[in-house]
């Protein structure tokens, strides 16, 4: 006998849709080399929807492959909700590849569209295997031929109506890098995503709150950014998006300007801010977290000592 309760697929359309009805005023922020944006779910998921709408008359159909080439940004977060959501599959490219082992992904992967924000423009190379290249404008930069982003999104329709899916329909792509061989790719499922959420939400996982302002510093090009949008959409968490400005520095002061109050990165990020002269105000992080390699006990203690704050092994 089969239970009744909750018998619907887990789909990361459903953490756009619990994002927009629920958190729509709350604020989206994301750091571009042209300034500063600011945005909010129910923009987000908006124009999530006419990105959808816009690459479906553009003939993508289930099972696409759409790469991005971007730093976290806000139409990194429109494209993670808008590409799953439609059934295509998003395949985040790492910006600090080698040409070879990119055009080798793009073509494994049969990306159809490229993605690439403007800033980055000029570090993409030419992918044989795309039909077409989409520029995301982030600041100064082109790409002959490409398509413009926000003309994609006024051409979209805001009530497009994100489709049901089987759980186990691939909703991104992901390839290693610094393995043997070539690059090998991995395929997430609607479901793991939706599941990983859940359970990476949770206070002795990342815990994360509507209460916070998230940066994930992690790249959304890197391991999906550990899952972080992704968890900051469910719960409602107001979201920093650093953009290409990754040096201690700059993302102190984001943390100080943007009321950070939890943030993840490697310790390489952390080591350097921590080296800073003088120390920046770091007194609202409730949290900070640390992963992709062992964090030093030293990096720890210094946190701690320097700064009170608990610097946690993700």
């Amino acid at each position: 006998m089969d239970g009744l309760m909750m018998d619907r697929p887990l789909l990361v359309k459903q953490l756009a849709e619990r994002a927009e009805a629920i958190f729509g005023e709350r604020e989206v922020v994301a750091r571009t080399q042209d300034g500063v944006e600011r945005s909010s779910y129910a923009q987000v998921v908006e124009r999530a929807r006419r990105l959808a709408s816009a690459l479906t008359e553009l003939g993508v159909e289930p099972g696409d492959r759409i790469a991005s080439f971007a730093w976290n940004s806000l139409r990194h977060l429109e494209l993670y909700l808008a590409v799953p959501s439609m059934g295509a599959i998003l395949h985040t490219l790492n910006v600090r590849l080698f040409e070879d082992d990119l055009r080798y992904i793009t073509t494994h992967a049969e990306d159809r569209i490229a993605f690439v924000d403007a800033s980055l423009a000029g570090a993409m190379p030419s992918f044989e295997a795309t039909e077409r290249e989409v520029v995301m404008p982030d600041g100064p930069g082109g790409r002959e031929g490409a398509l413009n982003y926000e003309d994609l999104i006024a051409q979209g329709d805001p009530a497009f109506e994100f489709p049901d899916l089987p759980e186990n329909t691939a909703a991104a792509m992901c390839y290693t890098s610094g393995t043997t061989g070539r690059p090998k790719g991995v395929l997430y499922s609607h479901r793991s995503i939706v599941l990983h959420t859940l359970g990476a939400g949770l206070p002795d996982s990342m815990g994360i709150r509507e209460a916070d302002s998230v940066m994930p510093v992690v790249p959304m090009f890197h391991a999906m950014a550990w899952g972080i949008p992704y968890i900051a959409t469910m719960v409602g968490a107001r979201q920093v998006l650093p953009g290409p400005d990754l040096s201690p520095r700059g993302l102190a002061d984001l943390i100080e300007s943007e009321a950070v109050t939890w943030t993840a990165g490697v310790p390489t990020i952390w080591n350097g801010m921590l080296e800073l002269d003088p120390p920046p105000d770091l007194s609202g992080l409730r949290e900070l977290k640390a992963g992709g390699s062992a964090v030093p006990q030293s990096l720890i203690r210094g946190f701690a000592e320097r700064h009170g704050i608990p610097l946690v092994q993700g």
